[in-house]
């Protein structure tokens, strides 16, 4: 998990954007601030609610997001986050084993795996079955897909 967290640090730096820790309001655990090029993040946050609210942050900064007053779109963007997210911090083949390890129990895989339930529901919302296959975010066209999974 280190390293994934690095590599946010590293993709973040890369792009500009800046991680302080302070006091949030009791509903936020994280925001972006793209005119500051900023992500406050809360600063007394268990591990893994931290690691998801920061890989859910950089993607707002990596996609350059700003609130809007249209709820759809922000709960479009919401998803898209979580999603991004969970692509970074959950492999393919931990989320097998713990599925299987805990029967498709959502909050034991999220403590297994150091994220948050919202991660796993995303990452999900990301699989798509085809016959004794399982694809991991996949694409219009052959053989564009992050990773597929036999499951026969």
């Amino acid at each position: 998990m280190d390293s994934k967290i690095l590599e946010l640090y590293d993709g973040l730096d890369s792009i500009g954007v800046r991680v302080d820790f302070c006091d949030l309001p009791a509903d936020r655990d994280g925001e972006y601030l793209h005119d500051e090029r900023l992500i406050r993040i809360q600063h007394d946050l268990l591990f893994r609610r931290y690691v998801s609210t920061l890989a859910h942050e950089a993607c707002h900064a990596a996609f350059g997001d700003t609130p809007s007053m249209f709820g759809p779109l922000n709960a479009k963007q919401e998803r898209r986050a979580d999603e991004w997210a969970a692509m970074r911090l959950i492999d393919p083949h931990d989320y097998r084993v713990e599925e299987a390890r805990h029967e498709g129990h959502i909050e034991a895989m999220a403590i297994a795996m150091h994220v948050t339930t919202d991660l796993v529901d995303a990452f999900r919302r990301v699989l798509v079955r085809i016959g004794e296959d399982v694809y991991v975010a996949p694409k219009m066209g052959a053989g564009q897909w992050a990773h597929r999974i036999g499951v026969a």
